[in-house]
């Protein structure tokens, strides 16, 4: 059991990585679209999104959750909310890297875990530790670093942030694996994507068909950019501790970053590596605190198992004994029966 276990946690590392990685590396993927608009590219990963996460899932034959999602009124809402959150944090990402602010949207997913801390204590009432105030802190203060140094808020980053925070917030509380969710979401998605896209074609703006069968192919390929790194991350997280994965969630606006720097040759005044060093100040206070909480709770369980089992040794030793400690005497043995 030992060796299947390690196993399966490297399989999970490994998808994991691997997911995280698609997810940074995708800002490479939408230039290739254009000239396809932010809003057409948007519309494409709908579509074909539904289409791959429904061959999918007719392979592994996952549907009962299906029948028990239409008999809950209250959980398709919420999948509607999260559709339209995740609607807008699509699109604004697509339009941010197609123009120019890849840097700045991977600041939207550097200070998305302190954007979902603070929505906790607004909406849920959740109590902060010490070491959570300061790292909120710490990035309200690189906040304002950055709107001075880019002459405005960082709007992109802010709305990337909240925006997948709110989509997290509502996805706790649908509670559906990854790969079901993605169907539900783009099952709502699909029929308003497909009419724009219907009504692009009917004006002749549309390029599916207007720049060749590469271009074509590449706006179909979005559904895969999208579910393949969904299905990766799935295999993962019930492979991998929590804490593994929340490690792992870096690597993406870390590639994202580098990306716009190396690559793209976004410009970094000082002014924004100093807010940036601020956001990685923060992550750096909040990771280590989730790793000495994680710490101290494994020991608090290790003591209460290693308690529990003292408590059940020392109860049956007393059950082996009669009053006052006295061995009980042992049972006599049944008659022999004869034929």
């Amino acid at each position: 059991m030992t060796g299947k276990s390690a196993a399966e946690g490297r399989i999970g590392l490994l998808n994991g990585i691997a997911a995280y990685a698609m997810w940074g590396l995708v800002p490479l993927y939408w230039p290739l679209l254009q000239p396809a608009g932010a809003v057409e590219i948007l519309a494409h990963r709908m579509v074909w999104s539904l289409l791959f996460v429904l061959a999918a899932l007719l392979v592994v034959r996952r549907w009962a959750w299906l029948g028990e999602l239409v008999r809950q009124p209250r959980k398709l809402a919420l999948i509607t909310v999260a559709a339209s959150v995740i609607t807008v944090n699509w699109g604004l990402y697509i339009w941010s890297v197609n123009s120019g602010h890849v840097v700045e949207a991977s600041l939207g997913y550097f200070i998305n875990p302190l954007v979902t801390i603070a929505m906790g204590v607004l909406l849920l009432k959740e109590r902060l530790r010490p070491a959570q105030w300061a790292a909120v802190g710490i990035a309200v203060t690189a906040v304002l670093v950055l709107t001075v140094g880019y002459g405005r808020p960082p709007w992109i980053s802010l709305c990337l942030a909240f925006s997948f925070a709110t989509y997290g917030l509502v996805k706790k509380k649908v509670n559906l694996g990854g790969v079901e969710s993605l169907a539900a979401e783009t099952a709502i998605q699909f029929l308003p994507a497909l009419g724009f896209l219907v009504w692009l074609s009917t004006r002749g703006e549309s390029t599916f068909t207007g720049e060749g069968a590469g271009h074509a192919l590449l706006l179909a390929g979005t559904g895969l950019v999208t579910a393949i790194p969904l299905i990766c991350f799935g295999a993962a997280a019930i492979r991998v501790p929590l804490s593994t994965l929340g490690l792992l969630q870096y690597m993406a606006p870390v590639f994202q970053f580098l990306l716009g720097v190396l690559y793209f040759k976004e410009a970094m005044p000082p002014e924004r590596w100093a807010g940036f060093a601020l956001v990685w100040l923060a992550l750096a206070v909040l990771t280590w605190d989730a790793l000495r909480t994680a710490r101290r709770a494994a020991r608090t369980l290790a003591a209460g198992r290693s308690a529990a089992a003292s408590a059940a040794v020392a109860d049956e030793a007393g059950a082996d004994r009669g009053p006052e400690g006295v061995p009980a005497a042992p049972e006599p043995d049944a008659p022999a029966t004869r034929p």
